[in-house]
């Protein structure tokens, strides 16, 4: 009975008996923490990871890894602090020669980083395979020209003069075996436009980020004139190249032409057009009668071809 009341008693509501059972069971708790966090433990921690090589003449041609999973025992405080981040050692891999390092197995890292953990030891990595790939580090100049493919004039207006981009070339950095299997000419995408004026923008240039390259500049003025155009026709004579050497007439000596120019250099423009060279190649032709398109030499500045069309070679 007298176990009963104090039972009773002990669990009525009695602020300051509870304030007595808590402090008890917190004081328990705290010990038990105390003792259960001196112990050593094993467990799966992520580790910031750093790859240090020479940058001045590699450069990596895929992204390198960030972080490293270690399998690590020590002390529990320890292991607790570093699983939630608290100093955490970022470790350090050196790689001597990036080109014939390909990939480095999780089994060969822990001679590489056990002096890096403090007081922790590494049971296993938990990543199977790092893996690296570098190339040299180079630098190419290469022309840039714009794309003008978006670049639309308003009815009766057009280009009437050569585009200018200043600077005409870009220097690129990167990879080596990119910037040599690259053509030597850089296209600058220019902005939707349709134009009636005068065109100077700055126009960005963009490479696939894949690329991995360092451009510089990283932009170029692009700029030419607009003004009113009219287009013409003229019919020009054309030579015949490649041709037979049994074959003396063809059935056609002449093609009409149509150009776009600026109206207020048309005589001009009318004039020089008339020196063109129009060429029909009837290279590895067989005897008999074919449509071949006319090949034009370079068309003066301000000058656009506006139509041409293939003719039907008989011989």
């Amino acid at each position: 009975m007298n176990v009963v009341k104090l039972l009773v008693n002990l669990f009525q509501f009695n602020r300051t008996n509870w304030k007595a059972v808590s402090l008890c069971f917190f004081a328990a708790a705290v010990f038990w923490l105390f003792s259960a966090f001196n112990k050593n433990y094993a467990t799966e921690v992520r580790f910031p990871l750093q790859v240090v090589y020479n940058e001045s003449r590699f450069i990596p041609v895929k992204n390198l890894p960030t972080e490293l999973r270690l399998n690590v025992s020590g002390n529990g405080w320890d292991l607790f602090r570093k699983s939630l981040g608290v100093s955490l050692p970022e470790l350090t891999l050196n790689i001597e020669r990036p080109l014939e390092l390909k990939k480095i197995p999780g089994a060969a890292l822990p001679p590489l980083l056990a002096s890096q953990l403090g007081g922790l030891a590494i049971n296993y990595v938990v990543n199977d395979t790092l893996s690296l790939q570098f190339d040299e580090r180079d630098t190419h100049t290469f022309r840039v020209e714009p794309d003008l493919t978006d670049v639309w004039f308003r009815e009766g207006f057009g280009r009437i003069s050569v585009v200018r981009v200043l600077p005409d070339s870009a220097r690129l950095e990167g990879p080596r075996a990119i910037l040599h299997r690259m053509a030597d000419v850089v296209k600058v995408k220019m902005p939707k436009l349709t134009l009636d004026e005068n065109y100077k923008g700055e126009v960005q240039i963009v490479l696939p980020d894949s690329l991995k390259l360092v451009v510089n500049p990283p932009a170029v003025t692009v700029m030419f004139e607009v003004g009113a155009i009219e287009t013409i026709a003229l019919q020009l004579p054309v030579e015949i190249i490649n041709r037979p050497v049994a074959v003396k007439n063809f059935s056609v000596d002449s093609a009409r032409i149509f150009f776009r120019v600026a109206r207020a250099h048309r005589t001009r423009m009318e004039t020089e057009l008339k020196q063109l060279v129009v060429r029909v190649d009837l290279k590895d032709k067989p005897r008999g009668t074919h449509k071949i398109l006319p090949v034009l030499s370079r068309l003066p500045d301000g000058v656009e071809l506006a139509a041409i069309d293939s003719l039907e070679v008989r011989f």
